[in-house]
């Protein structure tokens, strides 16, 4: 399956590098997959390999990992207390890598939603809880995706923004704007993979997945559900500080990350506060992911 993604960066049209895809078409496409996927998705599998990857023997992957890919690794700063020879210890230091200061802007309009991923977007400007987003072959129902009763009626008929992350990518996530944490909780789930090539042949595992959820006041956006779904061999959702209720954040500031593994993060907002970025709506009706930048402009204030 070939994957294509509008990048905003360059203005082109690119084929998305797949990690693992022969794994990935044999576990969602193959008989003998299929018959394993519920056991190889549970937490206890997908955590133990998501914990190899903290191994010092990890460490051999990185180097062909960065040239199969071609990750311009300029942009970042080696692990605390490693060398530029050495950069990082194991496979999982990788892949949390920080930019390097001055790497990647923040949009300061305060009628702009700054990105909060790097990543590949879709972004839908209303979704009524009792519908469903169809994304890449599959269904994504909102009210499932909160699962919190407490919160359906503040995030009906909302605007969505899913922004998926690949293992090649920068897997730390950002605050969208200024603002206060309101409640924040976790669901429980199984860890299947998020990749187009899954999502294809199985409808359900965005609403399935492990995920935290975290409802924000942002200062310019209204209300934010904004909730990381975990993915295959992702060890690990982490918050990088206490998400205490009452605790402000400021736009751009780092809310957490995940370890080894492509991921999601999906931000749900109140209807008609906020819609995505024009270029994200039009390549979501052509079934195309928008890459941007952390902290480019990713949705505009109504």
């Amino acid at each position: 399956m070939e994957i294509k993604f509008y990048n905003r960066v360059t203005g082109k049209v690119d084929h998305e590098m797949v990690y693992g895809d022969k794994f990935i078409e044999w576990l969602y496409e193959s008989p003998s997959g299929k018959g394993l996927s519920h056991l190889v998705c549970k937490a206890p599998i997908s955590k133990f390999y998501g914990a190899l990857q903290d191994l010092p023997l990890s460490q051999q992957k990185v180097a062909p990992f960065i040239k199969k890919f071609q990750i311009q690794m300029d942009d970042y700063l080696p692990e605390d207390g490693r060398t530029e020879q050495s950069p990082y210890s194991t496979f999982n230091q990788f892949f949390i890598r920080r930019f390097r200061p001055g790497k990647r802007s923040i949009v300061e309009n305060p009628s702009e939603m700054a990105a909060f991923s790097e990543a590949r977007y879709y972004g839908y400007e209303s979704v009524l809880d009792n519908e469903t987003v169809p994304v890449k072959g599959h269904n994504l129902k909102p009210k499932a995706l909160i699962a919190n009763s407490k919160w359906e009626s503040t995030f009906e008929d909302g605007p969505l923004l899913l922004a998926r992350l690949c293992p090649v990518d920068y897997h730390r996530y950002h605050f969208p704007d200024d603002g206060k944490i309101v409640d924040d909780y976790r669901v429980s789930g199984l860890y299947h993979s998020v990749n187009p090539l899954a999502l294809k042949s199985k409808e359900d595992i965005l609403i399935t997945n492990e995920r935290h959820v975290t409802i924000l006041e942002t200062k310019n956006f209204g209300k934010l559900a904004y909730i990381e779904v975990g993915a295959i061999c992702v060890g690990k959702i982490i918050q990088s500080k206490p998400l205490d209720k009452g605790r402000e954040f400021a736009r751009g500031e780092e809310k957490g990350y995940f370890l080894f593994g492509g991921s999601t993060v999906i931000v749900v907002g109140e209807k008609g506060k906020w819609k995505p970025s024009a270029d994200i709506l039009a390549n979501t009706k052509k079934g195309m992911e928008t890459y941007l930048h952390l902290g480019m402009s990713v949705a505009d204030r109504c």
